[in-house]
């Protein structure tokens, strides 16, 4: 057995690393067998913190170190020299306890070309069910696409602004249908975005799937557990090692009879597989871990969304800045109180537009966003001053890809993240034309009654060379970070699982969470890795 001595904590039918978007859908769905047993290891605190329950509190908790990984990439010449924050959720519930609560499938065809590319039943049509098996959608929507009976609440935006209206009147006017479900039969057009709020409650897969069942018998929850190394006797795994109390705290290990499912994220699992002896073979001996089965692709092929926003100055009306201050604030709190439409209980993003950066192409390649807010320059979180107004844009299916590697043995070292943002020449092509159509928006004619103007990047800011100087200062992730252990056949040395989520050559392993994505979908993350998590948990009790 390939472990050091540890406190032994029980055996377990499965034990999951990770109890974000996957590992808390993995924990109900296999404990709902009551023959089976399922404990969950989760490296951060419960999610007790009030603000990961409010859906405006994300702002005080994306970058608290206490709730999260506070992970940063590595700089590039196309990020201005800079590190992007790239945080990941530490906490019940993970990175789905401080996101934006936007819930996006993203397009049909994403899911048709992982079938293509050698996964069979990852079409379209085969994931649907279990994608409509995770909600209960609440509000319009076919029943065809829509679930109406899942765990968690899919909801529409219950606090119009009238900036917001104008806004989607323009985008009108500019040839973008209104589309009440992006969804269901077609993604692309413009209006407001559903999201995974209820009665003013953020929705985190932790409060959703994982505290309804947390009382069965079957099911172990441990959290401030941090995973270590996989475990393995022969071919096999069979346990995890982990770490309680932090850095030098007691080393435990826990048994799993069936088997080991890493859901701790695109950047967290690759770095545990490394730790672990799984990775590429001239990475494990440049730290020292002996190579226990050298695959190249563990950690590599890793994309992510990079977005820029564009800003103008409001007038003649009150928007979100405004209302986010005192006096103001006091009456938005006990609206929320009384569970009455409130700042509090939105989304960053309200409005959401899917379309194409040029003419000529048959479905959207940007999504684009827009708020009555926001933020001033320079200052992570905090409003601007005066009344504004933000459209930013990312590209969907971006082209460039990095890597993410451990950098010593330690588990607590952060990884290298490197998703080389904007290396390829069409992501910085297709990111200047989204720009320039978020700016278009903006300039409408619905809105022309609360605009004074752009802010940033501001008019003196026209050719490519001077809008791409702006979004290499200002660009930043979207946090859709994926890829890094991807889905394919074993033919293939670059990826990592199978179509079953069962890493390659070895047993008794799996790998389900944003990870396992053979390319990066036409939208948020979220949704795709619930579905994935549900489709695993299938396979998994079939057996």
């Amino acid at each position: 057995m390939s472990t050091a001595a540890g406190i032994e904590q029980g055996s377990f039918d499965y034990v999951i690393v990770g109890s974000g978007a996957a590992g808390s859908i993995l924990a109900n769905r296999l404990s709902a067998d009551p023959s089976v047993s399922v404990c969950l290891l989760e490296a951060g605190p419960s999610d007790w913190h009030p603000f990961l329950h409010m859906p405006a509190g994300y702002i005080k908790k994306v970058f608290d170190p206490n709730f999260t990984f506070p992970l940063t990439s590595e700089p590039t010449e196309h990020t201005g020299g800079r590190r992007i924050p790239v945080p990941q959720g530490r906490t019940l519930g993970g990175s789905t306890a401080i996101n934006g609560l936007v819930y996006n499938r993203g397009q049909a065809q994403d899911f048709d070309d992982w079938a293509a590319a050698g996964n069979p039943g990852w079409s379209y049509q085969e994931v649907l069910p279990y994608f409509k098996a995770t909600e209960t959608r609440i509000g319009e929507g076919d029943d065809t696409y829509r679930g109406r009976t899942g765990p968690m609440p899919i909801t529409n935006i219950d606090w119009i602004h009238p900036i917001s209206e104008a806004f989607i009147k323009g985008a009108q006017e500019l040839g973008m249908p209104r589309n009440p479900d992006y969804n269901g039969a077609t993604q692309a057009g413009v209006g407001y975005f559903q999201r995974n709020i209820y009665r003013g409650y953020r929705m985190s897969a932790a409060r959703s799937f994982l505290k309804p069942v947390r009382s069965r018998a079957n099911l172990t929850v441990l959290t401030k557990a941090h995973a270590s190394k996989v475990l393995f006797e022969e071919a096999r795994a069979v346990g995890i090692q982990y770490i309680r109390g932090g850095k030098g705290g007691a080393t435990h290990v826990v048994r799993a009879r069936r088997e080991v499912i890493l859901s701790a994220g695109a950047l967290n699992t690759p770095k545990l597989l490394q730790l672990s002896g799984i990775g590429p073979a001239a990475l494990l001996n440049k730290l020292g871990i002996p190579v226990f089965r050298d695959m190249p692709g563990v950690g590599h092929h890793l994309k992510d969304h990079f977005s820029i926003r564009v800003v103008a100055k409001v007038k003649g009306i009150v928007t979100i800045n405004e209302l986010a201050r005192a006096p103001r604030l006091w009456g938005q709190i006990t609206r929320w109180l009384l569970k009455k439409p409130s700042i509090l209980a939105l989304s960053p993003s309200l409005v959401h537009f899917f379309w194409q950066s040029r003419q000529g192409l048959t479905c959207p390649d940007l999504q684009g966003v827009f708020t009555p807010a926001s933020y001033r320059e320079g200052y992570v979180g905090m409003l601007d001053k005066y009344p504004g107004m933000t459209c930013g844009v990312w590209q969907h299916r971006t082209e460039s890809m990095g890597y993410v590697h451990a950098q010593s043995t330690d588990p607590f070292e952060a990884p290298l993240v490197q998703p080389n943002y904007l290396d390829h020449e069409n992501d910085r092509r297709v990111l200047i034309d989204g720009m320039r159509l978020a700016r278009e928006l903006l300039k409408t004619q619905p809105l022309a009654q609360y605009s004074e103007g752009e802010s940033m990047p501001g008019v003196q800011v026209e050719c490519d060379d001077e809008m791409m100087d702006y979004i290499r200062r200002y660009g930043v992730s979207s946090y859709h970070l994926n890829g890094s252990a991807r889905m394919g056949p074993a033919s293939d040395s670059a990826n990592v699982v199978d179509a079953q989520l069962r890493v390659h050559g070895l047993e008794g392993l799996r790998i389900v969470d944003a990870s396992v994505m053979p390319n990066i979908v036409s939208a948020n993350t979220n949704a795709s890795t619930m579905m994935i998590a549900e489709k695993a948990a299938a396979m998994i009790l079939k057996g």
